[in-house]
């Protein structure tokens, strides 16, 4: 057991911190409240003078799916050799000990959602994991929450040559792909327990039928408004659950976003206007979004930007007008919701994963050191 004494908690729950200790066991959450009465058995962290916050999650990334610093060979988050690829799964190509995982758990970034990139129409499932282990495996919070499908430059310039040159097939392509797995899995259904009358086996059909339930979102690539706009149409063509990644030109559209209540990830920012659809990126994006009544979180993307650059990516937000709280549970308790393992990690709440961390200021500020992590229970 490990008890964390007198820091000023803030839960991403309620704005205020409070003093307060955090009682850890079994790598949860046991209690929190002033003045625990802990057993000489008990570890104590003097916290007195710090800040405590829950260990901050990454909505959407590629970190151990692009290799740090190995170039090419190591880059596993795009498959170049089929459009269509739903079938695949991030967890197969998570590289447990990939320098980066430390890197990030170092800053204080102890869950991330991480899958296939974006150079596919659709690309995979998205798995969340903790950032400490050896083994993928065993770093799981849930897996397959998201299936991650891609509009705009990347699908039509990754595949220009082959099969896509034009945002129409884009769309096209998936809509293609959901009616197949539709088809697919009604003739599965309708068949019950005759073998006979099963349709053969189509492992990208299978991917999708998830989808399709509304037990997984479409995990939907989209910078620019007009993309956005067909993800969501799409999405309500075929009923099922969606959540926008990136949403550069958010700021453009918010009272539509505002509407449409679906999970919104801004960013990466922190980057040059690398291509067109970037051009109107913006700093102000996810505060103003956030104030509009919308669901926000932040992300690097990473590699795009380093995983540990988290925390600085929601503190430049609040340099653009973000509301110092709305920033926090941008990089905690709704990167969490968004991941859909808010009942685990995401905020210092009792029976959760002991995720935490111990800074000598606000996190958001470039001069903040990060005095603790703990992940399920254990300072790393």
């Amino acid at each position: 057991m490990i008890c964390i004494k007198n820091g000023t908690v803030y839960n991403a729950v309620t704005p205020e911190g409070i003093v307060a200790d955090i009682l850890v066991e079994n790598g949860k959450i046991k209690e929190i409240g002033p003045n625990l009465s802990v057993g000489a058995e008990v570890e104590i962290i003097d916290a007195t003078g710090k800040q405590v916050y829950p260990g901050f999650v990454e909505a959407h990334g590629h970190i151990g799916l692009d290799g740090y610093g190995i170039g090419y060979e190591g880059m596993d988050y795009n498959e170049m050799n089929d459009i269509v690829s739903p079938q695949l799964r991030g967890l197969d190509g998570v590289k447990a000990m990939d320098p980066a995982f430390a890197h990030a758990a170092k800053a204080g970034v102890t869950c991330v959602c991480v899958g296939p990139g974006s150079a596919n129409v659709l690309g995979g499932t998205f798995t969340t994991i903790k950032t400490v282990g050896k083994r993928s495996d065993d770093m799981v919070v849930r897996d397959a929450v998201a299936m991650k499908c891609a509009f705009g430059e990347n699908p039509k310039r990754c595949y220009r040559e082959k099969s896509d040159s034009s945002r129409m097939t884009t769309a096209f392509k998936l809509r293609e792909a959901l009616a197949k797995a539709k088809e697919y899995m009604e003739k599965k259904e309708a068949a019950e327990d005759d073998a006979s009358k099963r349709p053969v086996l189509d492992m990208k059909c299978e991917a999708l039928i998830p989808v399709l339930k509304g037990e997984m979102p479409l995990k939907a690539h989209a910078h620019a408004t007009d993309d956005i706009f067909t993800a969501l149409r799409i999405a309500k063509e075929f009923g099922v659950k969606i959540t926008l990644e990136h949403v550069t030109e958010g700021h453009l559209i918010v009272e539509e976003l505002a509407k449409e209540n679906v999970p919104l990830a801004v960013g990466p920012s922190l980057t040059s206007a690398s291509k067109f659809e970037l051009r109107n990126k913006s700093w102000t994006t996810p505060g103003l979004l956030a104030k509009a009544g919308c669901q926000v979180s932040i992300i690097t993307d990473s590699p795009v930007i380093p995983q540990e650059y988290l925390p600085l990516c929601a503190g430049l937000a609040v340099q653009a007008g973000m509301d110092p709280f709305a920033a926090l549970q941008a990089i905690t308790i709704n990167a969490a919701k968004h991941a859909g393992i808010a009942d685990r990690v995401g905020s210092l709440e009792v029976g959760k994963d002991a995720d935490i961390v111990i800074t000598d200021g606000c996190p958001f500020e470039v001069s903040t050191k990060v005095e603790s992590v703990l992940i399920d229970g254990v300072v790393i």
